[in-house]
């Protein structure tokens, strides 16, 4: 048998990293912290995990047979046939080595595996920081000889619980309101507490006759000597299997790409629209500053955004791609010289695919060679992802601070994919030769694969351009709407994600309309779809404010039942020049609000029924010294009840014994007591069309 260098046991920054043999044919290894372990055995050299401890839960279980990892190569993605899987079996190890991490504290282990017969060797590395409750794995993957890597499966686990949560599968070229790709959502095991998945937002985690497989179309060709190194999957911990959910939001919590934060702004859409304007733009921010932050006390909004108006359509965008049109500065210079006069900062919409009134812009594109689709852009064409990363590096180098990107692979109701393989894999044997980009045939779910591709090149494309532009600004602020989906590894990148498949604005002939449209998208993401993200970082279109005249305690209700959403994101669609003393008055008393409680959002939970329904549903956040939580019945006849628990599944933290006191932001405190703790129960009995909105402020008197 083939045999490799074993190590004595060692302790790495407080980690224990175990290398043992029990037989002359078997050797193990052990990665360990407080939180968790898992434990590798090379038998008749072949590579295996054989025990995977959740410490945090007390629990552990012995997968069998695991494939550990799984590779489809081939010739090249255009052949039928082919085909080959590799696992673990189908190599040998040659080698076990530990290493240090660098700069954190933990431990690693490196095994090196070859396939003499395929020219291929894999290097599976496994990582364990000491203060992480959860364990990373990746493969380097080298080839002798150019072959083609279709598939990647970075982790493959057998478990008896595991569950795939999210079941969706909408990967649509055209259809309203139905988009809804089963990318970039994780896997949970329900006894064991547990959370898996690939740190990509276009993996593709699903679970197979109770395995867990994490991994990810690719497509590409491995060059003669050539390594591929995958995105990291990731094994988590649970400290309760009923929260592993909970848990897993902790986990997106340690990655995002900037700590989750209040960001307040202005959006000039819905005031000035295309014809926004230099002077325009200034009047509306002087006239916002001037009402909530100098006669109000509010602090300085975080941006205000020109929204899609400033771009030049002209045939001299091939001088620069997304050039300033003559009516702002060329480099913004006057409009980022009003920015410091207000003590903010400039945010721009822009569309990656170049949707929405950019048709020009396609066209003329098109014209001069770049790839462009049926309607927009593509999102891996060399060429222009090549210019785009230039020109948005640029403008962030300029000042601009927030990026709405508005417009990926397509918008609400209409997709373009590239499938003709500039830039992605391509897959003639499907025979789409004449089909538009966005050709209604592609709904059908046999060219699923052929689209998977493209959209994991255009998001690697748009990941690499997003760390170029937090390279420049760490603290820039990014927003990806239409065309994206909802995965957690998006908030790597970006800040905040569209709620996908909702207008911008809201149905509803009045406020009770406006927050049940709204509030029932909410509850398909939630519960309908089970869309594992953060209520804290979704893009909702709200709040609106362009008439005014409507009774202050209407305006008020709707705002603040906006806000217990929890979105860290408060893009105010305001029409500066009609608002009335009152409302600027409810707007500040929101905004100061928002920056009292907006840490509780990181804790932010959605309860109760389908709005649509009539029945009451609300919303609840905390953080440990204090807490909200919000009810509305939309139901226009009849009064409706609603009990709740205040409790883990409400955002409360875990063994939280605070005594909190309750006072009323909206509505009234009847029926309540004067203070809760964890575990209490409350009922509310609430009249048509009433809302209530409470704050928990921690270590009151019992």
């Amino acid at each position: 048998m083939k045999r490799f260098a074993i190590f004595a046991a060692a302790i790495i920054a407080g980690l224990i990293l175990n290398f043992s043999a029990t037989a002359a044919e078997e050797q193990t290894v052990t990665l360990s912290n407080a939180f968790l372990s898992r434990t590798l055995t090379v038998s008749d050299g072949v590579l295996r995990t054989t025990r995977i401890e959740n410490r945090r839960a007390g629990t552990a279980w012995r997968p069998e047979n695991a494939a550990e990892f799984r590779l489809r190569v081939s010739q090249g993605t255009q052949f039928v046939e082919g085909d080959e899987i590799l696992s673990t079996s189908d190599f040998v190890c040659k080698k076990a080595e530990p290493y240090t991490l660098d700069g954190a504290a933990g431990s690693g282990a490196a095994f090196t595996l070859e396939n003499r017969e395929k020219g291929l060797t894999v290097t599976v590395r496994y990582e364990l920081k000491e203060a992480d409750f959860f364990l990373r794995k990746r493969l380097e993957i080298r080839s002798e000889r150019p072959i083609t890597l279709e598939y990647i499966e970075v982790d493959s686990m057998p478990a008896a619980d595991a569950l795939q949560i999210y079941q969706c599968s909408a990967m649509t070229a055209q259809g309203p309101s139905n988009w809804r790709p089963n990318l970039g959502q994780p896997l949970y095991t329900t006894q064991t507490g547990t959370f898996w998945g690939v740190e990509f937002p276009a993996a593709h985690n699903t679970v197979e006759n109770h395995v867990l497989q994490c991994g990810y179309l690719w497509g590409r060709e491995i060059a003669g000597g050539q390594t591929c190194t995958t995105w990291w999957s990731v094994c988590g911990a649970a400290d309760d299997p009923k929260f592993v959910a909970d848990c897993f939001q902790q986990y997106i919590d340690t990655i995002r790409a900037h700590a989750f934060r209040l960001q307040t702004q202005y959006n000039c859409w819905f005031d000035l629209g295309r014809g926004v304007n230099r002077d325009s733009f200034k009047t509306s921010v002087d006239t916002i500053h001037e009402e909530l932050c100098v006669k109000r006390g509010v602090k300085p909004l975080s941006a205000y955004v020109i929204d899609d108006g400033w771009q030049e359509n002209s045939p001299k965008i091939f001088q620069q791609a997304w050039p300033v049109n003559s009516k702002f500065d060329p480099d913004f210079g006057s409009t980022f010289r009003d920015m410091q006069a207000v003590h903010s900062h400039l945010g721009l919409w822009l569309s990656p695919g170049c949707v929405f009134n950019c048709g020009g812009m396609v066209q003329l594109y098109r014209e001069a060679g770049y790839e462009a689709l049926t309607h927009y852009m593509s999102l891996c064409g060399p060429k222009y992802t090549a210019d785009l990363e230039k020109r948005m590096v640029e403008l962030t180098r300029q000042g601009v601070c927030f990026f709405k990107l508005d417009g990926l692979f397509g918008h609400l109701n209409v997709r373009d994919f590239e499938i003709t393989g500039r830039g992605c894999p391509a897959m003639p044997q499907l025979e789409t030769e004449g089909f538009a980009f966005n050709d209604a045939r592609l709904n059908d779910p046999k060219y699923d694969e052929l689209k998977e591709y493209y959209m994991v090149a255009g998001t690697e494309r748009l990941m690499q351009i997003f760390s170029q532009m937090r390279q420049v600004n760490p603290d820039v602020y990014i927003v990806i709407s239409n065309g994206a989906w909802l995965s957690p590894w998006w908030l790597g990148y970006v800040d905040t994600v569209w709620m996908i498949n909702a207008g911008d604005a809201a149905g509803g002939s009045d406020r009770t309309g406006e927050l049940t449209y709204r509030d029932n998208i909410y509850h398909e993401i939630v519960f309908t779809d089970k869309a594992q993200f953060p209520l804290n970082a979704l893009f909702n279109h709200e709040p609106k404010k362009n008439t005014s005249g409507e009774p202050e305690e209407t305006f008020r209700e709707y705002l603040f039942m906006h806000l217990t959403r929890g979105t860290g994101f408060v893009e105010m669609y305001l029409k500066p020049r009609v608002l009335s003393d009152s409302d600027w008055n409810v707007l500040a008393e929101g905004l100061k609000w928002a920056d009292e409680i907006h840490p509780c959002f990181a804790r932010a939970r959605m309860f109760g029924a389908r709005p649509a329904t009539g029945e009451v549903y609300g919303y609840s956040g905390w953080d440990g010294s204090k807490g909200y939580l919000s009810v509305h019945n939309p139901n226009r006849t009849d009064a409706r009840e609603i009990t709740v628990t205040l409790d883990r599944s409400l955002g409360m933290v875990p063994g939280d014994e605070k005594t909190y006191g309750v006072k009323a932001v909206v509505g009234t405190l009847d029926g309540l007591n004067a203070t809760y703790r964890q575990g209490d129960s409350i009922t509310f009995k609430l009249a048509p069309c009433e809302l209530r909105v409470l704050q928990f402020d921690g270590n009151q008197p019992q």
